[in-house]
Order: C-alpha cells, then structure tokens, then sequence
C-alpha cells in the first residue's frame, strides 16, 4: 500500500517545498521534477526517481501505469491530497505529477564530444525559461551538447526543467567558469563561433559543418570579451525590422539550425 500524506504540515511537504531553492538541492543532491509529460521523458532518459509523489485526485486514469513504472524502478511512491499537492506544486495548474530526482550531472569532463560535436555554449543566461527554451531546441536538433558558462541559474532549477519539458535530462549538459570552458574547448580543437551584432559576417556565410561550438550570451549583455576574442569567427543574424535583437534564445535557435542545414548538406 502506498503511503498518503493528507497534511500539508507533513515535514516531508515542507522537504518538498525546499527543494524550490537552490542551495537545498545543491546539499541534497536532488531536483524536482513536475508533470507527466516531463517525468516520462525523463524515465526514458533513464533518470531514476528516489520518490514519486501523486494526486490521484488530479492525475489522469490512463497515466496510472507511470506509477506501476516508478515503483518497478524501487523508487517509493506517495500519494497526496489535492491540497497537499497544492502545497507542493510549483505549476498555477499541477496535473498531480511530482517527483524526487538525482540532481543533473553538469561536469565538464563526463561529456562526450565524438569526431564533429555541434556544442551550444550558453554565457551567463538568467532567465530558467530561457534555457530551459534553448535546450529543447538543442534536443530537437540533436546538439551534442550544451554547456552553461559562467552560470547563473543551475541545470536542476524547477523552472528550467518545466520549461526545457524535461529535455534537460535528455541533452547532454555542463557548466563551469568561461576561462574553463573555453580552456576545455580549446583542448578538444573545438573553434569557438560566437554570435554578435558588432560583425559584418552573416550566420549563413560561416561554415558550421565541422566540430565547432556556437557561443551566446547573456540577455542583455551578449557575450563578455574573452569569448569574442578567443572565437575562431564572429557571426551576426541579420535583422531588417526596427530591434536590433532577438531573444537569447531564438537566437541560439536560429544559428544552430543554420549549422544543421548546413550539415545535412554537407553529411
């Protein structure tokens, strides 16, 4: 029989709700993750769940075996009243799918690259929802990897794992300080492709088809001055209305589908 909690003043509600803050899943080693869509693509993925937490009030009968797969994993399974999942829900409109998950790897040297890696670098990003975005475009066209310098948010923040709809777990990822990305880059003979405005090369002009590592940078400072100086080229998206910008990450959209035009062109 699974376990219930009715009381939303259970000590393991308030463990729940601590893992909203960074520093509790940084000592805990563990994140959430919330939704079914989210947590199957993360089974899939292989992640394992240490606990799954359920409303059966708000959980869709056909979405029941997810709970039979959970616990065939030796994960524990907890059921919880529609108020306690209210307590512990971070969406407006939970759909009654919570789970307990070891925290996302996010070291450098656990990456693997293979012969012509496509890697997404992302310097200084804040925004979850903006990665969480980019990295969802990355899984989408199959990017090798994506690696967070100098980061703001974590990999395991909940907003970033809702809004990259659990790809987080399926995209290789990483993080670590500019001068040590760019060392880690620069060790493997990856070039560096930095986006900016402040160039006359179009994105389309580049050739992306080797190994080669786009860089972009934060939401409203671009990339700092080590990566433009260090990039083997600087590329700009062209723009004709009257913004001379796109969001971050439309932007790391635009030119890592540039490279993969270019490379089913080139296979």
């Amino acid at each position: 029989m699974d376990l219930e909690l009715t009381s939303a003043s259970n000590p393991r509600v308030k463990e729940l709700a601590g893992l909203r803050r960074r520093r509790s899943r940084d000592d805990a080693g563990l994140t959430l993750v919330e939704g079914h869509e989210e947590l199957v693509l993360a089974l899939d993925a292989g992640v394992r769940p240490r606990t799954l937490y359920y409303s059966p009030a708000l959980v869709r009968p056909d979405q029941l075996g997810t709970v039979r797969r959970v616990a065939g994993l030796g994960a524990e399974v907890v059921r919880l009243s529609r108020q306690v999942f209210a307590k512990v829900a971070y969406r407006q409109s939970p759909d009654g799918w919570l789970a307990v998950v070891p925290a996302v790897a996010g070291n450098l040297e656990h990456l693997v690259l293979g012969e012509r890696p496509l890697v997404l670098v992302c310097e200084g990003i804040e925004k979850p929802g903006n990665l969480g975005a980019i990295l969802r475009t990355a899984d989408a066209a199959g990017v090798t990897a994506v690696i967070a310098a100098g980061p703001v948010t974590d990999w395991g923040n909940p907003n970033l794992v809702r809004a990259s709809n659990g790809t987080v777990f399926s995209v290789p990822v990483a993080a670590g300080g500019s001068a040590e990305v760019l060392g880690w880059l620069a060790e493997r003979s990856v070039p560096v492709v930095a986006t900016t405005p402040d160039t006359d090369t179009l994105v389309a002009e580049a050739d992306l088809t080797g190994p080669v590592a786009i860089a972009v940078g934060s939401e409203h400072d671009g990339l700092s001055g080590p990566w433009l100086e260090r990039a083997a080229t600087r590329v700009k998206i062209p723009m004709f209305g009257r913004v001379d910008s796109l969001n971050v990450a439309a932007s790391a959209a635009v030119v890592v589908y540039e490279a993969v035009r270019q490379r089913m062109r080139r296979p």
